[in-house]
Order: structure tokens, then sequence, then C-alpha cells
């Protein structure tokens, strides 16, 4: 029996979009996913409860749990601000970010952001003698999840911070991507990696998308306009306070290749343009904010503490990836992205949420045979 790739499913035994036979370009990595990056941990905290839970946390650890306090060269980008991601004022002033990361609901946000405080407090009590600045981000669940409810707590970000770990990532319809929709179909959290050669060494590109956005009208996969083709199960459409191509998208981009701070924000500057590849012409009321960070470097970015004296000796030396060959880690970006959005759409099925409303699942078959009428499936 031929051996089915470890990135043509979820853990769950959930297909992947490479499962439904939908070309992307690139060089995966062993798990396709940002776990990818070398170090990089990724915990989820689903909740599924009753007719009108449906939300949870994403937590990411950029070096690992165990290495929360080594800044990373970082940069933010916002394609549309109609969203929150905090911590970014201090990401724009330093270049840099330490600290996990948790993605979930909008109104839970701050929740997220205190859980973290209180995870290093507690985990890494030595680091909360200084300034914590964490990032947290959202994308609006109200559709399907009770998002007054109050149904993320501490005790849920603390869940996913702690099941934190490297290897094959869950998507769909699972942790901070829960409640989410993506054109209309169930969307939710997607992630893939590319392999770049550098010479002798091989460095890694990761993605991990909280997908909440675009309308039904724009869909595309593998170059293929297919939002017309599908327009007949559309109920988001009918809902009275739905905006076409409102909601959400949040991207972490993450990898090992030593960078600068202006070239990390360079990579999250590349994340529109791979979901730009899925058909999305970016909503006004959709926020879409793109953090990425390079885990190269470490060590070097120390954070210091008041009242210390420097040296002459007290430098720092960066290596970096030279610009002129930047364009290698923004294509990966960019077919990383693409990819993330439609594993989030492939890992998923229908949901029924709060007051009986319900978000169908991307129709597999159809889509299969929609690409085949246009010869756009792998061969």
């Amino acid at each position: 029996m031929r051996r089915v790739k470890p990135h043509l499913t979820t853990p769950a035994g959930r297909p992947r979009a490479r499962s439904l036979g939908i070309p992307f370009d690139g060089t995966p990595g062993p798990a396709n996913a940002i776990t990818d990056v070398p170090g990089l941990e990724v915990g989820l905290c689903t909740r599924i409860e009753r007719d009108d839970v449906r939300t949870g946390v994403t937590a990411i650890h950029p070096r690992g749990k165990g290495n929360p306090g080594d800044p990373c060269a970082a940069g933010v980008y916002s394609s549309n601000g109609n969203g929150e991601m905090t911590g970014i004022s201090w990401i724009e002033e330093s270049g840099t970010m330490a600290l996990p990361i948790a993605i979930t609901n909008t109104h839970a946000v701050g929740i997220a952001q205190e859980a973290i405080i209180h995870w290093v407090r507690s985990r890494h009590p030595a680091l909360a003698d200084i300034w914590m600045l964490p990032v947290a981000a959202e994308t609006w669940d109200g559709y399907l999840n009770d998002i007054n409810g109050g149904h993320i707590q501490r005790e849920h970000v603390l869940e996913a911070l702690d099941a934190a770990g490297p290897g094959p990532v869950e998507e769909g319809s699972v942790g901070g991507g829960t409640g989410m929709n993506c054109y209309s179909f169930k969307g939710g959290t997607g992630t893939a990696s590319r392999t770049i050669g550098y010479g002798s060494r091989t460095y890694t590109v990761g993605t991990l998308l909280q997908c909440n956005f675009g309308a039904r009208h724009e869909l595309a996969i593998a170059g293929v306009p297919l939002g017309a083709a599908l327009a007949d199960d559309d109920p988001f459409a009918d809902w009275s306070l739905a905006l076409a191509g409102a909601g959400s998208v949040i991207g972490i981009v993450a990898t090992d290749a030593p960078l600068l701070p202006g070239q990390c924000k360079a990579l999250a500057r590349r994340v529109p343009l791979g979901l730009a590849r899925t058909g999305t012409t970016g909503g006004h009321f959709s926020g879409d904010i793109f953090l990425a960070v390079s885990t190269g470097n470490e060590g070097v970015f120390r954070t210091g503490f008041p009242g210390a004296e420097p040296s002459d000796d007290d430098h720092d030396a960066l290596r970096f990836v030279p610009w002129m060959w930047m364009d290698l880690l923004f294509a990966a970006v960019v077919q990383c992205v693409e990819e993330s959005v439609v594993n989030a759409l492939v890992a998923n099925e229908e949901m029924v949420g709060r007051e009986g409303h319900r978000t169908p699942a991307l129709p597999h078959d159809r889509v299969r045979e929609l690409l085949a009428a246009r010869n756009a499936l792998a061969g």
C-alpha cells in the first residue's frame, strides 16, 4: 500500500489542499506547517459547546515554550486596520518581539494578552521583572459564536500555551479559528511551509493564518475563479448583518533565516499577495494584520535592564540575508499564505452555531470537478 505523505492530512486525519490534487509552487517542509521552523511550537484550545460556543485560542511560541524571553527580529504590516494586534507599537519602535503570541476572537483579545502575562509570570518568573508587551490578535467569530458570552477565559489561553509543541498542526475549525468563515465557507486555521536552499544551508519559511475574510464571489483556487460556480449555498449572504468581504485575517510569518527588522516587515508586506492569489480584494470591514519574525540571531536582541552601564565591548553583531537574496523569502511567503488559506478551507466541515446560523464546508468534489475542467489539478 502506498504511504500517504504526512503533509496531505492533518493530525486528526482531515484532508489538506494537496490531498485534493490542488497544486502549489515551492517545496514544503516535512509537516508543511509553520512548526517546520526549528524550535517554533503551536498550541490550540478549541471550544465547541452547546449550540452557541464556537471559539478558541491559538498560541505560538516562536522560540519554543522554554525560551520565551529571547527577542526575535520582527516587523508588522496592516493591510487594513479594522482589527487588533496588541504589542505592535513596541515592534515598530524596537524591531523586535518576545514572548508567546495568541490569536483568538475579537472580544477576547484583552483576556489573551493578560493570560500571556500570567503564563510568563508563572512559568518564567524571572522575565516578569521587566515589562511585558505581548502580541494578542483577533478575528471576529460572532456569526457562529456567542462572542459576548465570555467563553474565552484565562484558563483557555493557558491551555493553548501549555499544549504547544512541534510537528504537524491541526487545521480548520480549531483554536482561534474555530468559529471563523472564509469566502462564506467554513474557514479558520491554516498553515504551510517552504524550504529554501541558500548555499549549503536550508532555511524554512512558515505561515499560520486565522482566515475569516473574503466574499464568496471572489474565491479562486489554483488560479481558477470559483466563486460564481459555487454561489448556490451561501447562508451568510442572507444574514441581515452580513457585509460582503467582512471578517478579518491574521497572518503570522516565521523563518529561521537571519533577518533585520526591516526585512521582517518586508516579509509581512508580502502576505496580501498570497491572499490575493485566493481571490480577495481586501474588504473595508476586514482587519488584515500581519506579523513576521526571524528566529535567527539567537541571543542578540537583548532587552537590557535599567541602571546597567555599557562597556567598550558591549556591542552585538547581526548576521542577515543580503537584500539581494530576499526575493527567495518573499516568494516563499506568498506561496505559504496561498496554501494556508486553501488548507483552512479544505480541512473543514459544515458548522451550525448560535441562533442556528450555518456555514457550509467547501465542496471538495465540486472544486475538483471545476479545477479538472480547467486542467488545473496536479498531474
